[in-house]
């Protein structure tokens, strides 16, 4: 019998998401450069220069890799000969992990996780509770992997029940493109075939934490069935060209994974989960002999890439005008230096319920650009915590509001911008920009000030102003409405088209 002590898987959990706060797995990184490597699509390589430069920063930096630190999962596989010293329940000894990692005063990492989901949605403060799955499994060891899942990647899981002659393959390329560029490709999909509703969206996100080793299979050839689905996938869709951070490019994910389960003969259950560029977790195995012990990685696994953008237009924030704006092109890089202000989802609603009622705004925000971010705390002698972006998409309902009433020039957030969003832009001469997701934490080094100005009790969600200087970003939708989102997947998709259709000549 093995005994544990209710402590030592405790303060395991708390390392273990810190060490995946700021390390990416080693064969995630490897898969990251290999794409960097082939990737011939302008605007996507230097997405992934970003997010490969942002990576070995936060790894000696030891500081987290996005600045949505994510939803905590635990999966735990119990040895039926395991027992307990200490610790009221297992959730609560993972609970308790998860307050000491989120409020480490060395890396604080950002609580996002709302009580009372549809109600008051009040944040935690300190990340809990996890979601955690735990199996009760022959032997005496404690089996744990913890993962940090990111809300942009979890909002875009999809489930269905297809019937028992419906194509897997099929459904899943119907799919991916709803997806949109908000999971922050490229990244893994996990796939769940089987069982019940739960059990396939279970075995989707279990099956996203395996490694990646796509390319070892394609090598060898599967083995199996479920390998000659991946294969398939894996190839078809990266022939759609969405690309790093939808931009249009070779490769939309770095592998597939699927996991199967019997299921009722009269129904098909299958769903697949993004794993993003801030692919996070990390397995470990308690015998009773103490806490885990998580060892750095390897630095060489980091290639030696640095993101140095040629051909820019430098903005001055705090001098830009309307009719400089509508000369910006989608897909055009630009360099803000100046003043800009913050606010994303509950900052929005706000406003526009301020609007309604023709009361007055606490921000004027004429003439200025609004980034959509919750950052990151700063610790030590930081002006602000990593600063990424969070998924504009989730704005466009605000946009046209913000855009009549505000006298905005323009926004940045990640991903695209959807029909209600790219009308409001035309409409009113408006601009729309993306900074990489994934590259949080060099996107806060372009910020030099940040003061608080409205709404305190959002806590991450309040607006702020950001001084910046370089902050590197790329036009999505610019004052025609033309979005480089769409543009850029559909030219990339025909290339696709036209090299596999000559290789087949060949």
């Amino acid at each position: 019998m093995t005994v544990i002590n209710a402590d030592d898987l405790t303060q395991s959990i708390a390392d273990a998401l810190q060490y995946i706060s700021y390390y990416h797995p080693p064969d995630f990184i490897r898969a990251m450069a290999h794409a960097y490597e082939r990737e011939e699509s302008t605007a996507a390589k230097a997405a992934l220069a970003q997010v490969l430069e942002n990576s070995r920063m936060c790894a000696l930096g030891k500081r987290p890799i996005c600045q949505d630190t994510g939803i905590v999962i635990v999966f735990l596989d119990v040895g039926m000969e395991v027992s307990w010293a200490g610790g009221n329940s297992l959730d609560e000894m993972i609970n308790e992990g998860v307050r000491r990692a989120y409020l480490h005063p060395d890396n604080v990492l950002r609580g996002s996780i709302l009580a009372d989901p549809d109600g008051s949605r009040t944040n935690t403060r300190d990340n809990t509770p996890a979601v955690i799955h735990t199996r009760i499994v022959p032997g005496d060891k404690l089996g744990v992997e913890v993962a940090a899942k990111g809300g942009g990647s979890e909002a875009k899981a999809k489930f269905a029940i297809l019937n028992p002659s419906d194509s897997v393959v099929d459904w899943i390329l119907q799919m991916v493109p709803t997806m949109g560029a908000g999971w922050c490709p490229p990244g893994i999909l996990g796939i769940g075939i089987g069982g019940s509703p739960e059990k396939a969206m279970l075995l989707a996100k279990e099956a996203m934490m395996a490694p990646i080793d796509i390319h070892d299979v394609k090598a060898r050839g599967p083995a199996n069935r479920a390998e000659e689905l991946r294969l398939e996938i894996f190839e078809k869709v990266n022939a759609l060209g969405i690309g790093a951070q939808g931009l249009g490019g070779l490769t939309t994910v770095l592998d597939v994974k699927v996991l199967e389960y019997p299921m009722h003969a009269a129904t098909k259950p299958v769903a697949v989960i993004p794993n993003c560029t801030a692919t996070r977790h990390v397995k470990f195995e308690l015998d009773g002999s103490g806490p885990a012990v998580f060892e750095p990685p390897d630095l060489a696994d980091w290639p030696d890439v640095a993101y140095r953008p040629e051909d820019v237009r430098r903005v001055n924030l705090d001098s830009v005008t309307r009719a400089e704006t509508a000369t910006w092109q989608a897909g055009e890089t630009l360099l803000l230096s100046g003043r800009l202000l913050t606010g994303r989802d509950a900052a929005h609603k706000r406003l526009v319920d301020l609007i309604a009622k023709d009361a007055p705004l606490p921000v004027d925000f004429r003439d200025r650009f609004i980034y959509y971010v919750g950052p990151v705390d700063p610790v030590r002698d930081e002006v602000i915590g990593p600063a990424g972006p969070t998924t504009a998409t989730r704005m466009d309902k605000f946009t046209r509001a913000l855009l009549e009433h505000t006298g905005l020039l323009g926004m940045i957030g990640k991903a695209e911008r959807g029909p209600v969003a790219i009308d409001a832009i035309r409409d009113l001469g408006a601009v729309s920009l993306i900074a990489v997701g994934g590259a949080a934490y060099l996107i806060a080094r372009a910020i030099t000030r940040s003061r608080q100005l409205a709404f305190e009790d959002l806590g991450m969600e309040a607006i702020y102003e950001f001084e910046v200087k370089d902050m590197p970003v790329t036009v999505s939708v610019d004052s025609r409405g033309e979005s480089v989102h769409i543009t850029g997947p559909e030219m990339w998709a025909r290339e696709i088209e036209n090299r596999i259709a000559a290789a087949t000549v060949d």
